[in-house]
């Protein structure tokens, strides 16, 4: 796992060493093992390492083929590169290590950018051609390491983090008003953008080719349901369950299995949840010794805190178990280390809990394998239910839908760090996103700021509904792809989505701050593949989703544990910020800075404060969303 950036000169004017020196240094967390630079106009590469796989001196970057006519710069791990580098032997290459990156630069060499099919595994990397002046970039199917660029007329600037491409002094710093946009809708920017015009994410699945100064991007894999032998029935019977389910057990553990190989110490997350939990159950039967697992709970915040359902899974497995317990303390001090190393607003505030297992994980391992991909693979959502329900409620009377049941909802109050009242809040949440199109309901389960709200809070908004648009271009050119199945389609939306977006974001930045490699069995492309080719049916039971997982795993799995509600990795914010944090309320979200930065109306920011600490409605999220933003503006602008 490591860092990467670089710049091609598309004018002639050269490469400066000392910015690609400043470009690694800027992400030297992510690679505190080495640095290594390679110049050759009109090309430059960086490579800041952490040491997994070869801890020698062989495996220092950029590396180049036998006759140093092609270059790498890689971040990531391919997990089958011992069966590929046995191939490649026996058609006459040679390699100068034991790494599994240097494959790439054989494998480009034999077969070009048909590479990609060949690698399983979590990469983004750069290669440099000299005898066809040709860069490629590539990132993985799913998206679980990151890779950015700037490109104009004259010059293509990359990078595993945008602060790298910042470094460069040619490279502008202006707000996209269609990010900002989405950040306020979503929490997050989804790929391709980001939140400086000009900066793009490289999307999972893709290449990016400059050949000779022509430019393009090109998809290389998506998912794609293989046709069934039969039609599928309202429910599967029997027979198709259980070969579903044994073929599903087959590739999750193949999946735990490739991702313990490693020359450093390895252990677990383990949340305490059922993904997590089923990562650690296949890892303590493929491991000769007991595994390290590592947890977190809250302290006095009861119903966030998960850390009993963790034990009982480390002592079922006898795992050698560590739990930290935090407090409001606790996530203030990680608060500007968390901040300070998200380069535009990113507002899940799960990422700071994240920051501080990797922490604590570092201490005692360099890799941990998580449970992330579990949700959007198997229909952990409860939105997923209501894509279910939303077909019974439609059936109610429109006036009375609209004119009594979600008005009077609306009158009632909710919190989600009171169970009560967090039902009504998901209530509330459900009627709000209630519609009759599959792209708006969608959008509405998946808003933190509605369209109408951010119109009233903007300054200048965004006349279109950016992201809702967004939705249904991309249903428009995916209705085929899973007919009458719209919890499939929900799925599919979600891991080209929200998981490459948010989730795979937040878990690559905070481990990465702490030179922690996080591995995700989840998302090994061949399981992804076969969950696609399921119903979408198979993955709901009656109270949520998980069906298939829970019923193929349930041996590895304390019975506490298929009964107990979806819980998520959230920290209590909202009652934090009405008492020990309401200072970052005052200081972020003073009247005097909002119009001083003329962003932003202060009255909907106020009227968003009072609701939240009168109890008249939670809205953390939209105050965090706000906080988070002030930060970022304050640190880059």
């Amino acid at each position: 796992m490591c860092g990467i950036c670089g710049k091609l000169d598309l004018k002639g004017k050269g490469i400066n060493r000392d910015l690609l020196l400043k470009m690694c240094r800027s992400f030297d967390y992510r690679g505190p093992d080495d640095e290594g630079i390679f110049v050759s106009p009109p090309v430059g590469l960086g490579h800041r390492r952490l040491s997994v796989i070869d801890l020698s001196a062989a495996g220092h970057q950029p590396l180049s083929n036998e006759d140093e006519k092609v270059w790498l710069v890689f971040n990531g791990e391919i997990y089958n590169f011992q069966t590929i580098r046995e191939d490649l032997e026996s058609r006459g290459h040679r390699f100068k290590s034991r790494t599994d990156s240097e494959i790439i630069l054989h494998l480009y060499e034999e077969v070009g950018t048909g590479l990609f099919e060949h690698l399983n595994g979590m990469f983004a990397f750069a290669l440099w051609d000299q005898k066809q002046e040709c860069l490629l970039l590539g990132r993985d199917r799913l998206g679980i390491k990151p890779l950015y660029y700037f490109r104009d007329g004259r010059k293509l600037v990359f990078g595993s983090e945008i602060k790298a491409i910042l470094n460069d002094p040619d490279v502008p710093r202006d707000i996209d008003p269609e990010a900002l946009d989405l950040y306020l809708t979503l929490n997050h920017i989804p790929e391709p953008w980001t939140i400086f015009t000009g900066i793009r994410k490289l999307e999972p699945g893709t290449f990016l080719r400059v050949e000779r100064g022509t430019f393009s991007v090109q998809p290389y894999w998506d998912l794609h349901p293989r046709e069934r032998e039969t039609p599928s029935p309202v429910e599967p019977d029997a027979r198709h369950f259980s070969r579903y389910k044994a073929q599903l057990r087959h590739l999750m553990e193949a999946a735990v299995k490739r991702r313990l190989i490693a020359d450093v110490p390895l252990g677990a997350f383990l949340s305490g949840g059922i993904d997590s939990s089923i990562i650690v159950g296949l890892m303590a039967r493929s491991s000769g010794h007991p595994i390290k697992t590592f947890s977190i709970g809250f302290k006095d915040l009861p119903s966030f805190d998960e850390t009993a359902y963790a034990r009982e899974v480390a002592a079922l497995n006898h795992t050698e178990h560590y739990e930290f317990s935090l407090s409001y303390r606790d996530i203030l001090d990680a608060f500007p280390k968390v901040l300070e190393n998200m380069d535009e607003p990113f507002a899940d505030s799960s990422a700071v809990p994240t920051y501080i297992v990797s922490r604590e994980t570092k201490k005692h391992v360099t890799v941990a394998l998580s449970g992330d991909g579990g949700d959007e693979l198997f229909a952990g959502y409860r939105m997923y239910m209501g894509e279910y329900w939303a077909r019974y409620y439609a059936k109610v009377p429109g006036f009375l839908r609209d004119g009594v049941i979600k008005p009077l909802s609306q009158l009632l109050p909710d919190a989600r760090d009171k169970p009560g009242l967090e039902k009504i809040r998901r209530l509330k949440k459900f009627l709000t996103g209630m519609s009759a199109g599959f792209p708006e309901r969608f959008c509405g389960w998946r808003e933190i700021f509605p369209f109408d709200l951010r119109r009233a809070l903007l300054k200048s908004p965004h006349e279109e509904k950016v992201y809702l648009n967004f939705i249904r271009e991309r249903v428009g050119r995916e209705k085929d792809r899973f007919p009458d199945d719209p919890v499939n389609l929900m799925l599919y939306l979600d891991v080209k989505g929200l998981l490459p977006g948010d989730m795979l974001t937040k878990v690559d930045r905070m481990s990465m701050i702490n030179s922690l490699e996080v591995r995700v069995p989840f998302l090994d492309h061949t399981l992804a593949e076969f969950m696609f080719t399921l119903p979408g049916h198979t993955k709901l039971r009656v109270g949520g989703g998980k069906q298939i997982l829970l019923e193929t795993f349930k041996d590895i799995l304390p019975p506490s544990l298929l009964k107990r509600p979806k819980a998520g990795f959230e920290v209590p914010i909202g009652a934090w910020l009405r008492k020990e944090l309401r200072f970052l309320i005052d200081e972020y979200l003073s009247r005097e800075r909002i119009q001083t930065q003329d962003i932003f109306h202060y009255g909907i920011i106020r009227n968003l404060i009072d609701d939240h600490m009168n109890g008249r409605r939670d809205t953390s999220w939209h105050l965090w969303n706000l906080i988070v933003f002030q930060h970022w503006y304050g640190t880059y602008f």
